[in-house]
């Protein structure tokens, strides 16, 4: 639990822009009137057991569904569908062109994302990912392999798996909170910002100030994801590969960052 607040915090100090605007809230300058607790019906309602058909047996042979494409989404969506129905609607128009594999890792983390779900869905994901494992890093887009590893954080069967998945959940969910809030300065996110416009208000919570030219926190934040997953018997190749595509990803704030750094050692040298 301390290394997923530290990494909270690890990446607020990243992710926080500089100037702290007043948000014309409430009196008691709550952010979420009612403290965070009151947060808790909208996390509990997303989680309500889907409904429906059974999923596939235990021994459900992997290589016939990998050898059957998925059928074209209907639409407009029939009436009338169960819950589990209505969600492999929706997914048949996300994974469109693969398999009913990939459809049926993402039915099971549906699934093990509620409260309640079948019987033997824990167990079939498990099995997914020790017998696919290759297959699956090949082929699934990349944001089913973050669903995929933020499902271990709570049916992982080890504690380094559970206690590394919560902590890449904490990572990319504060990522993609700030990457969906970037997206309003109008700028794409293979944009970066020029050193020179940087406000210099103080970051929030008291944080000390994160050097953008020569800082090290990129390092503290991510090397210990990469180091821990060579212990994380279940999702350690897993983690790995979702760093790696991150290293390689030109659209987040470690590459806005590098390129910052960039722009700014030319014109320092420019000036010598």
């Amino acid at each position: 639990m301390k290394s997923c607040l530290a990494l909270v915090f690890c990446v607020a100090a990243v992710f926080s822009g500089s100037a702290r605007q007043e948000a014309g809230l409430d009196k008691t300058g709550e952010t979420f009137e009612g403290g965070i607790g009151s947060l808790m019906p909208a996390y509990q309602k997303r989680r309500a057991l889907l409904t429906g058909e059974a999923l596939p047996p235990h021994d459900v042979d992997f290589a016939v569904l990998k050898s059957q494409p998925l059928p074209p989404q209907q639409n407009p969506r029939p009436e009338g569908l169960s819950r589990t129905q209505k969600k492999r609607h929706a997914l048949l128009g996300e994974l469109h062109g693969h398999s009913e594999l990939a459809l049926l890792h993402g039915l099971l983390i549906a699934h093990l994302r509620k409260h309640t779900y079948p019987d033997g869905a824990p167990a079939l994901f498990l099995r997914l990912w020790k017998e696919e494992e290759d297959w699956l890093l090949e082929t699934l887009p990349t944001r089913w392999l973050i669903s995929a590893v933020i499902t271990f954080a709570e049916h992982g069967q080890s504690e380094a798996d559970r206690t590394l998945a919560a902590r890449m959940g904490m990572f990319f969910s504060l990522m993609k909170i700030y990457e969906a809030e970037r997206c309003f300065s109008g700028l794409p996110p293979q944009k970066a910002f020029k050193v020179k416009d940087r406000n210099t208000s103080p970051l929030p919570m008291g944080m000390k100030d994160f050097s953008v030219l020569q800082g090290d926190l990129e390092a503290h934040l991510l090397a210990p994801l990469w180091r821990d997953a060579g212990q994380a018997p279940a999702i350690g190749n897993l983690v790995r590969h979702l760093l790696e595509r991150l290293n390689t990803d030109d659209g987040t704030v470690f590459r806005r960052l590098a390129l910052m750094r960039n722009a700014a050692e030319k014109s320092r040298k420019g000036k010598v």
